[in-house]
């Protein structure tokens, strides 16, 4: 049974629009109820070890991927879509920028996510790959929506799996909530794809919910500060100096890619501002001085 969390305006704005999201998403069909099942995943993310994972991420999330989709000039083409390409043939996925694993580099995902992304193919393969998934794109947007409620329903700070156990809850609760197997088997390859935040060229629902969710980097400063400090609480039982040189080991491989975002409204409008942050918290952290 889903535990009993205080209601407040946030808590009725996103029972509301995932009320008409799950509607919307078995093509107009009333039952079962969709309450429920908004319930249980609000539950989720009110629990109260989460500080940066919270509804507000949650809400802040739905409302980017909203903005990108307006900012696509085809929703079904490519146009508002970079092809990714530009990376050397060896980096790794560029991961989060949030990272579980203070070992490894914790910035707002696992820090591992970095060690754990593809290998990049060769240029070419990829552009053929890319020209090959042109013929048929086209967004799912509910499916999207659908993936950023799921993608941190199930989020431990000290575990490594989250997202792997928050793609089986999708793939257990939307059948059941009436949504087809087709679009259920994409909402869980979303969620799993934020591991790596890694989209093939041409994956625009990817695309799209991967620079939704790492539009957190490209905030005001005072924002970005925010943002770094729940981190940090949710990081709480990581010692100091583990936490530093985890975190800065993870701004550093982000800074090395040439680009943090997959779209073209994102690059042109948060990669600069974005990347300010993450130089600025980085030398904040490498000249921070041992804690006392």
């Amino acid at each position: 049974m889903a535990m009993t969390t205080p209601h407040d305006g946030t808590h009725e704005a996103l029972l509301s629009r995932w009320n008409t999201l799950l509607v919307r998403a078995r093509d107009g069909a009333p039952d079962p109820d969709p309450a429920p099942y908004g319930e249980d995943l609000l539950d989720r993310w009110a629990e109260p070890h989460r500080h940066y994972h919270s509804t507000g991420h949650l809400l802040t999330l739905l409302n980017r991927v909203d903005e990108l989709v307006s900012h696509t000039e085809d929703p079904n083409g490519l146009e508002g879509l970079e092809d990714g390409l530009n990376r050397p043939e060896t980096e790794q996925a560029p991961g989060h920028g949030h990272g579980r694993g203070h070992g490894q580099g914790h910035g707002h995902g696992q820090g591992h996510r970095h060690g754990q992304g593809r290998g990049r193919k060769g240029e070419q393969e990829r552009e053929r790959e890319g020209q090959g998934q042109e013929q048929g794109l086209t967004l799912d947007l509910d499916a999207v929506l659908l993936a950023a409620w799921f993608h941190d329903a199930v989020y431990r700070p000290d575990r490594s799996e989250n997202e792997e156990r928050s793609a089986h809850l999708a793939e257990r609760a939307l059948p059941e909530a009436g949504v087809g197997e087709a679009r259920t088997a994409e909402v869980a390859r979303l969620v799993r794809l934020t591991v790596t935040h890694d989209p093939e060229p041409g994956d625009l629902n990817g695309a799209i919910l991967c620079d939704a969710d790492l539009s957190v980097l490209a905030g005001t400063p005072e924002e970005y500060a925010h943002y770094a400090a729940e981190i940090r609480r949710e990081y709480a039982f990581v010692p100091d100096e583990a936490f530093r040189e985890g975190r800065a080991t993870v701004l550093g491989q982000l800074l090395s890619h040439p680009h943090l975002y997959r779209t073209r409204y994102a690059r042109d409008h948060w990669e600069h501002i974005a990347r300010r942050n993450l130089r600025t918290e980085l030398e904040l952290l490498t000249t921070a001085g041992p804690a006392t």
